[in-house]
């Protein structure tokens, strides 16, 4: 790819070798005993934080390093570069640290971010249930008041972290006749009474990433656990998804570019009847049609990048961007593994295990429908997105 990109600036750049060495001394080398731990060790959680990789867009009065999502951003490209797979740095530090930076009092945010931004606190979060999917309205699980404590019972699953996890922000019902308005969030201590890991689940791909099934017997957390307001956790919610989404997409752009890279190398080596794969015509056309795609991705996802590090980018041009990305990624994965004949069903091969690792961006953050909906404000969340746009404009004045 030649495009010529103006969104970084020159401390971005020098992110990116920090970053870019920390994957490479410290990541890939382990690679292989994560994936048969099905999680990363601790030690490699608690480099990073020494590195300044994790948090690195909270305030440093937090411990965290003062950057904006640009950095973020250089962060998924060279993790999608490296070929590393089940790491969650990204995940604990931009999608679920920033609700307790935006959400949580100041108590909260002293008593917990530093840890995250150090790497001793490791960061979950539990939205989904079984049942229910991407439809966060309907969880079931509830957080009853008795006195100064909430009592939680229910269940989630496919959960991020699951065993690893130090606070887990628990998505429940706080008012389960209010639809919507009745979601709250509270942060749970994960070695608290009454808070059970499940099984680790066997996944297609990701395999080093930690995720489980989690439940909830009576488990008693202080009400100063609740992250801001009773029955506004959906607001929430829908307030942190475009950058979880964006995310995706950030990493997705990168990871096709990385792809296609690989598999013109691989075409230009390989032989076959008697000319190398690059030499047939059908593989050039296949592969021209991928540039093009990989472009236009690249070109969409800077564009969005620039918006987002102005705090501009909305709820919809997120959701264009994940739905996009991910499901060209997918698209052109599928032509490249075909490209590489049988060795590109081999695990050996990184197009085999990008080809694996990305079919799940499809579905978390929202799934392709989900994220499709989003664009056009889908009937059942507009009121509630209408709702969040307000408070959040006016908490930026």
């Amino acid at each position: 790819m030649h495009i010529q990109r103006t969104v970084f600036r020159e401390d971005h750049e020098m992110f990116r070798t920090t970053v870019r060495r920390f994957f490479e001394r410290e990541c890939v080398p382990r690679q292989a005993d994560w994936d048969k731990a099905g999680q990363v060790d601790r030690e490699t959680w608690l480099k990073a934080g020494r590195e300044g990789l994790l948090c690195i867009t909270l305030p440093t009065e937090y411990g965290g390093g003062g950057g904006d999502f640009g950095h973020s951003a250089i962060y998924s490209e060279e993790y999608a570069r490296s070929g590393i797979s089940g790491v969650a740095f990204s995940m604990h530090s931009d999608i679920i640290a920033p609700y307790i930076a935006r959400c949580g009092s100041e108590e909260q945010k002293q008593k917990w971010l530093p840890g995250a931004a150090s790497g001793e606190i490791i960061l979950g979060i539990a939205m989904t249930e079984p049942g229910t999917g991407s439809d966060l309205k309907a969880v079931r699980t509830t957080a009853r008041r008795e006195g100064d404590e909430y009592v939680i019972n229910g269940s989630k699953t496919f959960i991020s972290n699951g065993h690893t996890a130090d606070l887990m922000i628990v998505v429940c019902k706080t008012d389960p006749e209010a639809g919507a308005k009745g979601i709250s969030l509270i942060a749970v201590e994960t070695g608290r009474p009454g808070y059970q890991r499940g099984r680790k689940l066997d996944k297609v791909g990701l395999k080093a990433q930690d995720t489980a099934e989690l439940f909830f017997d009576n488990l008693r957390v202080p009400v100063g656990n609740l992250l801001g307001e009773e029955g506004k956790g959906f607001a929430y919610l829908m307030g942190e998804l475009p950058q979880e989404r964006f995310t995706i997409a950030v990493s997705a752009a990168a990871r096709l570019e990385v792809s296609l890279e690989q598999t013109i190398e691989y075409v230009k080596s390989r032989q076959a009847f008697g000319q190398s794969v690059w030499d047939f015509q059908n593989t050039r056309f296949k592969l021209a049609d991928i540039k093009a795609q990989a472009t236009a991705v690249r070109l969409m996802i800077d564009h969005y990048l620039a918006e987002h590090m102005r705090r501009r980018l909305t709820l919809e041009e997120a959701a264009i961007a994940k739905l996009y990305a991910t499901e060209t990624l997918g698209k052109a994965l599928d032509e490249m593994v075909q490209l590489h004949g049988g060795y590109g069903y081999m695990l050996e091969y990184p197009v085999a295990r990008a080809f694996a690792d990305s079919r799940v961006t499809r579905i978390y953050g929202g799934t392709t429908f989900v994220a499709g909906s989003a664009i056009f404000n889908a009937p059942d969340y507009a009121e509630v997105i209408r709702a969040m746009h307000a408070e959040l404009a006016q908490a930026r004045k």
